[in-house]
């Protein structure tokens, strides 16, 4: 078994710099809604990502209904997330500086930029992390590339069923 996160794990603590520039907790919950989701995105030079976090902005109300706080990251600097902001219409915290060593820890595939153009670090891949009431990774999605998102609003109309169903958390079987 990998020594990654699986589901049903507990979240950890994921210490990172708010768009403030203050150190903050992006796992931590800002509101008293019992769920949180973790959105990581791959930066500001990544245009499918501007376009799913707009997209999220405009769901946070039926996301919030659901009983679910949103928040994204990125290993973008500060500035970098400054920047973006002129491109980006959210409603829900943005973080900045996911070290390589979190993003290790969290399991999330990596990938160096293809040149300073697109950015001056290596990113993490798309990756959502749902965690429920109990602190537990309820849902656990994770890409190697930028196409390959889950749909937002058959994400939120599972989460919807999880929490109406007491559905159990998948995925935790091992061999």
């Amino acid at each position: 078994m990998s020594n990654y996160l699986q589901p049903a794990m507990k979240m950890p603590s994921i210490k990172v710099k708010d768009n403030e520039n203050n150190l903050a907790d992006v796992s931590a919950r800002q509101t008293d809604l019992p769920w949180k989701m973790i959105v990581i995105y791959r930066g500001k030079h990544c245009p499918l990502c501007t376009k799913q976090l707009n997209a999220l902005a405009k769901m946070n109300d039926k996301f919030k209904d659901a009983g679910v706080e949103i928040a994204a990251v990125s290993g973008d600097s500060h500035a970098q997330l400054t920047e973006h902001l002129n491109d980006l219409h959210v409603n829900f915290p943005l973080y900045s500086g996911l070290s390589l060593a979190q993003m290790t820890d969290l399991g999330l595939y990596i990938s160096e930029p293809r040149s300073e153009k697109e950015t001056d670090h290596p990113f993490a891949e798309p990756a959502i992390f749902v965690i429920n009431e109990h602190d537990q990774i309820q849902i656990l999605d994770k890409s190697n590339a930028p196409f390959s998102r889950p749909d937002l609003n058959d994400l939120l109309a599972g989460i919807e069923f999880i929490r109406e169903n007491d559905y159990p958390i998948r995925g935790t079987l091992t061999h």
